[in-house]
């Protein structure tokens, strides 16, 4: 069965919305450790407003990491959005829970959550997280959507933790089941 992973970029004061304020942190660490990331990873799980950003921003991007975000599978999760025009792109609806545990049961590798903080904590809620990853920033932003709001609750374990470079720090948790 596939894994579906949560990875987020976060500031120290719980942020993870909009993280431009990440890329004056972008090094060699960082790079490498999202590219074994994608290298393990044959889908993406994302929601409506960042679907939407990533749509956007990657089809005509120079970024090294383009060809993987236009290529690879990308499921959206809306019960608003009627289209999915980037490439390789699915729409999907209607119960959580037996969408992605269908998702979950087909052959693959991982599926990977890149942000999408209010499909996070559903998906958290349901039980249907396996890993997530957190790349930590020394940033406070006072302001801005948190990974876990208010009402949202969950057990987590951790797993492993280790420094990216010399000021971020990514840390692995596993829900207690």
């Amino acid at each position: 069965m596939r894994k579906l992973v949560v990875t987020e970029f976060m500031s120290l004061d719980g942020v993870i919305e909009n993280p431009m304020w990440t890329f004056k942190y972008w090094s060699d660490p960082i790079a490498n450790f999202k590219g074994e990331e994608t290298a393990n990873s044959d889908a993406l799980l994302l929601g409506r407003v960042t679907f939407e950003g990533f749509a956007q921003a990657w089809p005509n991007s120079p970024d090294e990491g383009a060809a993987y975000f236009n290529g690879v599978r990308k499921y959206v999760v809306s019960n608003t959005l009627k289209t999915a025009d980037w490439n390789n792109s699915v729409i999907i609806s209607g119960d959580l829970a037996t969408e992605v545990n269908k998702l979950k049961a087909q052959a693959g590798t991982n599926i990977t959550v890149h942000g999408s903080g209010k499909l996070v904590q559903s998906l958290l809620r349901a039980g249907l997280v396996d890993t997530v990853r957190v790349l930590v920033y020394p940033v406070v932003l006072g302001q801005g959507q948190r990974l876990l709001e208010d009402g949202t609750t969950a057990t987590l374990k951790l797993v492993g933790s280790r420094p990216l470079g010399d000021v971020i720090g990514l840390i692995y948790y596993e829900p207690e089941r």
